[in-house]
């Protein structure tokens, strides 16, 4: 392995003032750092573990340890060995020398003979884990290895027996919720129920607007009924909104148990930061079922706290759309449990329970037996968005390119980013709307515009971001007749003001990711906010963490839906442009998208996936040669 004569310091593309920059540091880590492919943070780990294993370390096996921390950076569990060359195909401006990397098996070769892996005479300190999988060597960090086992073990553990049931009960059970079947094609969402009474987990996915809440509403409605008693029901999701919707959704349904409330997955655990949680192995939550909403927006650490906490008589059920942008922090559960490779055949699922056409196939066969429903059938939209959303997730880059072109498919449109009459005509409709309806102090009628239109970013910041893109319809709104004159970063409240709120309060029971508008009324100015069928208002001094909503990130727009949206899309070369990306964003309109960007990013975006690296898609072994003595 090479090094170049460079500093971090000096690197070419990072600074010394650089916060993510090491200094002095002329190593191999030194000069990936410079060249901007490790951080500082991936750096002082990696050194600290060196110094704490008490003997020396190859230095092409700290590397591989410092590009497993980066993994977990960016959100994967493990470094896939076999990806660390696409570190230089990343790479189109030639920043990074490919000298610097290893190649897998020389890289392979020196973590297996690393103290560690190994472990060393030193000490029992092993904060590195070697397993081997169908997509290659992993490398772990311990702490994510230890999580990723315990999911692994007992789903398995789950996974070896069935609930025993009635058959005629369960059959009874689900007519009675569902009523009788209508037509040939086959009920997914009554599979889903039939499913849920005979396992005890089972994933339930699909897209936007498949009926995924309104599913878990009625296997909650059967479950009740089976179990001829009061059953104890846990709903949870990630975040504070996701459970705040998942309640609506659910106390709006006449079919699920009226006694349920949703929290926060942290909040059903009585997790606090910094602390444990109350709920685990030795003190089992209490449920008789368990549901998680928003699936794909969690943690590998929070499913397996969840794993841990639940006793093994609990159904758990997961639901969430695989497809979406996955948990800001490391792993994407769900996909890897949608698309996960079983080495046991689970125990027959009892004849007569399940829609006998649902198992006509091999491959779907397979997937039911397993526990995952995957919903197709689409009810927020359909048509051309339908058609782009299907080719998104497909990977199929020249079919969206055309479709987005194509006349005849009026719904979603690509313009150049130059080309903003359009956008700036839906902005100044639906500014206008919102402050008549806000100065009229019609709540309901204020919310409704609020959603008619959304400018969605992939950054924050940036003139393609939030920040520019806010500033820029700042601009537009004030060119208005009449319209309330606005002040970039200004405070002070005005009807027809469109707000987010960006941090949790249950105090007043808003959420981080709500939206609300500033509306008139007879005491002066309320702040209106939505929750399913109900309308809430709030003074404005009652909201400590609100900031003006013109535009927002896809990020924070899932679980969101707006009649139509404007899609900002990053500059090529960003890391944010993703399949996953572009699909939520695409996905939150009911009516009509456009996409602001040229032909090369959109198929840019569509071509790249969110490369997760986890082990648990296939059967892992651990490679742990005996330490030595």
């Amino acid at each position: 392995m090479t090094i170049p004569d460079s500093t971090a310091a000096d690197g070419p593309s990072r600074s010394r003032f650089d916060a993510r920059a090491v200094i002095a540091d002329d190593g191999v880590l030194g000069a990936l750092n410079a060249a901007g492919v490790l951080d500082a943070a991936d750096v002082h780990v990696t050194r600290r573990l060196v110094t704490l294993c008490g003997v020396p370390v190859a230095e092409t096996a700290q590397v591989g340890a410092a590009l497993a921390v980066r993994a977990v950076r960016h959100g994967s569990t493990c470094l896939a060995l076999a990806r660390v060359p696409e570190l230089i195909r990343d790479d189109p401006d030639g920043v990074v020398d490919p000298t610097l990397l290893p190649a897998p098996a020389e890289l392979e070769r020196a973590l297996a003979d690393c103290a560690l892996v190994r472990g060393s005479g030193a000490g029992p300190l092993r904060p590195l884990v070697l397993a081997s999988s169908d997509d290659g060597p992993l490398l772990y960090l311990h702490k994510y290895f230890r999580q990723e086992q315990l999911i692994r073990t007992v789903l398995a553990e789950r996974a070896a027996s069935r609930p025993p049931v009635d058959v005629a009960a369960v059959s009874a059970a689900v007519e009675a919720v569902f009523g009788p079947v209508e037509g040939s094609e086959v009920d997914l969402q009554r599979v889903a129920a039939q499913l849920a009474a005979t396992s005890w987990t089972v994933v339930v996915a699909g897209g936007p607007g498949t009926g995924k809440t309104y599913t878990v509403a009625r296997i909650l409605a059967v479950l009740d009924r089976l179990s001829g008693r009061t059953s104890r029901i846990g709903l949870c999701a990630p975040t504070g909104r996701a459970a705040a919707q998942l309640q609506a959704a659910v106390s709006a349904d006449p079919a699920a148990p009226a006694s349920v409330r949703a929290v926060t997955v942290h909040s059903l655990l009585g997790w606090r930061p910094g602390s444990q949680p109350r709920h685990g192995r030795g003190n089992r939550l209490p449920y008789d079922v368990v549901v998680v909403d928003e699936t794909s927006m969690l943690s590998m650490t929070a499913m397996s706290r969840l794993l841990d906490a639940v006793r093994p008589d609990t159904r758990v059920i997961l639901v969430g759309d695989p497809h979406q942008l996955a948990s800001v922090e490391a792993g994407a559960v769900l996909a890897d449990l949608v698309d996960r490779v079983a080495t046991t055949a689970p125990p027959p699922i009892p004849a007569g329970v399940v829609d006998q056409r649902v198992l006509s196939s091999a491959g779907d066969r397979t997937r039911v037996e397993h526990g995952v429903v995957t919903l197709s059938r689409g009810h927020r939209f359909g048509g051309g968005i339908a058609r782009v959303a299907a080719a998104i997730n497909r990977g199929d880059a020249d079919a969206v390119v055309d479709l987005v072109s194509d006349a005849d498919i009026p719904e979603v449109t690509l313009v150049e980013p130059e080309d903003l009459d359009g956008i700036r005509a839906d902005v100044l409709a639906w500014g206008s709307a919102l402050r008549d309806a806000a100065l009229a102090g019609d709540a309901d009628a204020a919310l409704g515009a609020l959603n008619v239109h959304r400018v969605l970013c992939a950054h924050r910041e940036g003139s393609w971001g939030v920040q520019g893109w806010s500033r820029r319809i700042i601009e537009w709104l004030s060119a208005l007749p009449d319209h309330h004159r606005l002040v970039p970063d200004s405070t002070e409240r005005y009807a027809g003001e469109p707000l987010l709120v960006t941090a949790n309060d249950r105090h007043t029971e808003t959420f981080n990711g709500d939206s609300g508008v500033v509306t008139r009324a007879e005491n002066g100015l309320r702040v209106a906010f939505r929750r399913g069928e109900v309308v809430r208002t709030l003074h404005p001094t009652q909201l400590a963490d609100v900031m003006p909503l013109y535009a927002m990130t896809i990020h924070r727009s899932q679980g969101s839906q707006f009649d139509g949206v404007t899609v900002i899309l990053p500059p090529q070369g960003s890391e944010l442009l993703t399949r996953e990306l572009l699909y939520t964003a695409v996905t939150r309109a009911q009516s009509r998208v456009r996409i602001v960007g040229t032909r090369e990013v959109l198929a840019a975006a569509v071509a790249r996936r969110v490369q997760r690296a986890s082990g648990l898609r296939s059967p892992i072994h651990v490679v742990t040669p005996p330490a030595p003595s």
